[in-house]
């Protein structure tokens, strides 16, 4: 069985040695490297190259958004997990822009934090719940003030899997459907949503209740 290879970067030990304890509990995941500082884990991610990359945000040297910055062009084989205190807007919607793949809470619950790490892995993007609410109020801070045009049920077909992070090429597949026709449905729904980016089209879609807000999933 294929292992997920795991680096862990948080400048404080016993917070690594804790993460990486509940991670190595289940069978398909190892910590190949840990490091104490964002500069070490550049380094790290480029001598190891791990399928995910988990970050703190707040660390010496280098934040976990700049971390993250760097591997969009860097590391581009390595997914990004944010695993951090900071449940304010401004940090998730950074963390989001520098292109990370995922956004978890140190409150979460160890089979969480491990499913998010399965999740990034697997290629989709992971917003944890609990900071879906006050996201939205950033993203839409007007969304009650102009109408909304329903969406048709291709288009919602094609929303919920966006919503689980599914890419172009996957949802033509689960479809039926050409790669052409699925960049023209989300022509469509952007334009609907009034949206600029998957993000703010799933987003929108989870304060209308069109999107369970729980679905934790989010795409840049």
């Amino acid at each position: 069985m294929h292992k997920i290879r795991v680096l862990l970067a948080d400048d404080h030990a016993i917070v690594r040695a804790g993460i990486r304890r509940f991670l190595e509990s289940v069978e398909d995941i190892e910590v190949v490297a840990e490091a104490a500082d964002g500069e070490q884990a550049k380094a790290l991610i480029l001598a190891k190259q791990p399928d995910v990359a988990v970050l703190d945000i707040q660390m010496p040297k280098a934040t976990g958004i700049e971390v993250t910055r760097w591997a969009k062009t860097q590391a581009k084989g390595s997914g990004i997990l944010i695993l951090t205190a900071y449940d304010d807007p401004p940090y998730v919607m950074a963390v989001l822009q520098a292109g990370a793949h995922g956004y978890v809470l140190k409150t979460a619950g160890p089979d969480e934090i491990i499913q998010a790490v399965r999740d990034v892995y697997a290629g989709k993007s992971v917003l944890d719940p609990a900071v879906t609410g006050s996201l939205l109020a950033q993203i839409f801070p007007g969304r009650e003030a102009f109408p909304v045009e329903p969406l048709t049920e291709r288009e919602l077909e094609v929303l919920h899997l966006v919503a689980k992070g599914y890419t172009n090429k996957a949802i033509a597949v689960q479809l039926g459907i050409s790669d052409r026709t699925v960049q023209g449905h989300l022509a469509h729904i952007f334009d609907k949503l009034q949206a600029t980016s998957r993000t703010e089209a799933v987003m929108r879609a989870v304060s209308l209740g069109w999107i369970a807000q729980d679905i934790g999933t989010m795409l840049e």
